[in-house]
């Protein structure tokens, strides 16, 4: 998986998690939330990524 994200897809995840974590440092509740704001969003645009992959005919490469 690494390699199909490159350098700046490691940084922006690293970056990800770190935001993630200094606003959990601060406060569980809202960090969590917050975290799984990001899940979700990442299960969405999973979903609409092999839906349209697909619908196009190249369903099994996701």
């Amino acid at each position: 998986m690494l390699n199909k994200l490159g350098i700046p897809g490691i940084l922006g995840v690293l970056f990800l998690i770190g935001g993630v974590a200094l606003v959990t440092w601060e406060n569980l509740i809202i960090g969590g939330g917050i975290a799984l704001v990001i899940a979700g969003l990442g299960l969405i645009i999973y979903g609409m990524i092999s839906t349209l992959l697909s619908s196009l005919g190249m369903g099994g490469m996701v």
